[in-house]
């Protein structure tokens, strides 16, 4: 029997990275001879096992052959005579098929480190086409190890894949899972941008795959006389802006808005409302959602986040960002009833940590368009300061004060608001902060 230290824990260990968890493989064992040595079984589908004394996981040596479409169409064979090279064989890039034994020597049949050392993401074998959960992975370690691409033969894999409808059958739990990681790497656009390169993310996310090639107006440069026609016309670079009509490619911007919120260092529900919160909206809807916020735009967004059974705190802060990012925008033109109705339609009194997290949206969006690029985004200091200055006032004792002048029921709820508007009032001089 022999032990190794197998996949990311290697590979991290030879990238100079921080090993998180290491995981092990047995060969030539059998189960009955690790639960004898003190093994505890945890495995349901094949067996994996927690040692003794560090409790880390470890799997017997197995392959595994494919028996119906999607992620858990799998069979799994595991026994002593299973190699260690059969065992790197199924794992899914030969970055993470490198192993290391007990007296610290690397096995890498497939060549790993040198696909580590040219920063390359390369699938091991052909039956990385077997497992359409491959295809996030890949899109995931992009985002994570920036500086690597990936293989023209793996992606080309990978497009062959989702042409076959692999990706179809991907359950929603482990789609989120995916994303949800790859929205918290280091650069989340590449996680997108590969998605976007083999077509998965027409089928994950449409409402984001179709934003690239399409145009927006930038909110606060609106020109009604410019078209998206001229739009292409004039854009620049990479990121694809044309700064003389105000127009902004999508899914450009989306992906700037994804690495603006991961050098900010934001959480979750934040990032994923940059990735979707205005995917379903027009320029039209856009227009409608500052002049009647109480309209439902949302259809779109909520169909998505039901597919993919996206958190509760994630879905409503997208939801939310949909709503009053444009809104938040122009906070220079409010007035403190403005200000006001902008925290009672987003429950700001009660959920004041979600309403910053709004503003962090928005402060995101406003820094990936070019031109606000190194420019505070003031609208956040003035909300904040404003929304600080309301939730200072004593709500109950204000409450108790309006009840015994005679007030009752709504009335007392009046009182309260009254009470806020006057100290958003006294606080609300945007233009002079």
């Amino acid at each position: 029997m022999k032990t190794y230290m197998v996949g990311g824990a290697v590979r991290d260990m030879l990238l100079g990275w921080p090993v998180q968890d290491r995981d092990w493989v047995v060969v030539g064992a059998t189960p009955q001879e690790l639960i004898g040595a003190g093994y505890t079984p945890v495995g349901k589908d094949f067996p994996v096992f927690l040692h003794p004394q560090t409790h880390e996981e470890v799997a017997l040596a197995r392959t595994e052959r494919k028996t119906a479409p999607g992620y858990h169409g799998f069979s799994f064979h595991a026994d002593p005579t299973v190699t260690l090279e059969e065992d790197l064989a199924r794992r899914d890039l030969t970055i993470n098929a490198i192993a290391q034994d007990e007296q610290g020597h690397l096995i890498d049949p497939y060549g790993g480190q040198k696909d580590l050392h040219d920063k390359v993401l390369r699938h091991v074998t052909q039956a990385f086409a077997e497992d359409p959960v491959r295809i996030l992975r890949v899109a995931r370690f992009a985002a994570r190890y920036v500086d690597f691409t990936v293989a023209p033969e793996t992606m080309q894999l990978m497009r062959a894949m989702v042409a076959a409808g692999e990706v179809d059958a991907l359950v929603a739990e482990r789609v989120w899972q995916e994303l949800s990681r790859g929205l918290m790497e280091q650069m989340p656009s590449r996680m997108i941008h590969v998605l976007h390169e083999c077509g998965a993310l027409a089928r994950i996310l449409p409402e984001i795959d179709q934003r690239f090639g399409a145009w927006q107006l930038i909110l606060s440069a609106l020109q009604p006389s410019a078209t998206a026609q001229d739009a292409a016309a004039h854009a620049d670079g990479e990121i694809r802006y044309d700064r003389r009509h105000g127009w902004a490619e999508q899914g450009r911007h989306t992906l700037r808005a994804l690495d603006v919120s991961a050098q900010q260092g934001t959480p979750l529900p934040v990032r994923f409302a940059c990735l979707v919160y205005d995917a379903a909206l027009t320029d039209a809807l856009r227009l409608e959602a500052q002049l009647e916020p109480d309209r439902d735009l949302l259809h779109g967004l909520k169909g998505l986040c039901e597919r993919l059974r996206v958190p509760v705190e994630c879905r409503e802060l997208a939801q939310l960002a949909q709503q009053f990012v444009a809104q938040i925008h122009g906070a220079a033109h409010f007035d403190a009833g403005a200000v006001m109705r902008l925290f009672k339609h987003t429950d700001a009194f009660r959920q004041p940590d979600r309403f910053r997290s709004l503003l962090d949206v928005a402060q995101v969006d406003a820094a990936a368009y070019p031109e606000w690029l190194g420019i505070c985004y003031p609208q956040r200091q003035w909300l904040g300061h404003a929304l600080d200055a309301a939730l200072a006032v004593d709500t109950k004792g204000t409450a108790r004060q309006a009840m015994a002048s005679g007030a009752q029921g709504l009335a007392v709820g009046e009182a309260v608001d009254a009470a806020r508007l006057a100290c958003i009032e006294k606080n609300w001089q945007p233009l002079a902060q």
